[in-house]
């Protein structure tokens, strides 16, 4: 294809700020996106850019013309990875994020032992999927979305959910629940006021809040003291047997739980389904103990 390198770099520099932001990205220098783009406007015989001082815009034609090299370039990332899953044993998986890091990595290990010259690559994403066009083999999500009619969806742990703190942080407002900080996270705003009305806690709406971008980085506010921040049990339960977080509260049935998706043709005896397997066992350990469990 004649000028594929332009239609490279024009990518790069359409998802980034700055002809030099992108030259970073691709370890060239700023004469050498800044040529290439003219090139590929030469040869379009469109205007790409808008230049506004140091930083660049698309035009309405730049526009469309991204929409259609990152198809064309993210259908290529999948080729690749199909091409190197050939006569190897490899799984692509995708995983909600904050089960990823806080539970899902540092178990990896033990599946590796089992399963030697393996290789789960992991990505992380949440929210409806799909496997094909992203060139996965399955993926893990709480089922708070209607998934794809055409993938087997594998139930893995039922969620439950309660207000975890530092046990440090809990000495300092027990006597006082009016002074615990409310920490939320934007991808579950709501997680507070649903724990509130299943519990008929409805005065704590009222205290102090801190609001994060993410789940896990509220996980991180709680052990470091600055709150209380509703979790699911699978992501803290890590923390709460080392002792850097207590639930006072207990956990209650969130009604989502966790599930895997994944194509209808997974083997009886390949790496997909010993991985599969390997994740519901390990999952088994993720429901509170009965001392845990706020039954209402």
């Amino acid at each position: 294809m004649r000028h594929l390198k332009a239609f490279h770099i024009f990518n790069v520099v359409a998802d980034s700020p700055s002809f030099s932001e992108a030259a970073v990205k691709l370890c060239i220098t700023h004469g050498a996106v800044s040529k290439q783009i003219k090139t590929l406007e030469s040869y379009l015989s469109i205007k790409l850019f808008f230049r506004q001082g140091r930083n660049v815009r698309l035009t309405h034609e730049g526009e469309l013309l991204k929409r259609y090299t990152s198809q064309a370039f993210q259908m290529l990332d999948n080729g690749v990875n199909k091409l190197s899953q050939v006569n190897t044993s490899s799984l692509n998986v995708s995983c909600e994020p904050t089960l990823t890091m806080r539970w899902l990595m540092p178990r990896m290990g033990s599946f590796y032992e089992q399963n030697p010259n393996t290789d789960i690559r992991l990505s992380t994403a949440g929210g409806a999927v799909n496997l094909d066009s992203n060139g996965l083999s399955m993926a893990i999500r709480r089922d708070d979305f209607k998934p794809h009619p055409h993938y087997k969806s594998t139930p893995l742990v039922d969620e439950w959910v309660g207000p975890v703190v530092s046990p440090e942080c809990w000495e300092q407002v027990k006597n006082d629940l009016s002074s615990l900080k409310l920490i939320h996270s934007d991808t579950r705003p709501s997680a507070w006021l649903n724990w509130c009305k299943s519990t008929n806690k409805p005065s704590l709406l009222n205290n102090t809040s801190q609001n994060f971008a993410h789940f896990y980085f509220c996980f991180q506010a709680a052990v470091d003291g600055l709150g209380a921040a509703i979790g699911s049990y699978p992501l803290v339960i890590d923390d709460i047997q080392r002792g850097n977080l207590i639930a006072p509260f207990g956990f209650v049935s969130s009604g989502n739980r966790y599930i895997l998706l994944s194509q209808d043709n997974v083997s009886d005896d390949g790496l997909d389904r010993k991985f599969i397997n390997w994740i519901q066992n390990q999952l088994l350990e993720c429901v509170p103990e009965r001392s845990e469990k706020l039954v209402l």
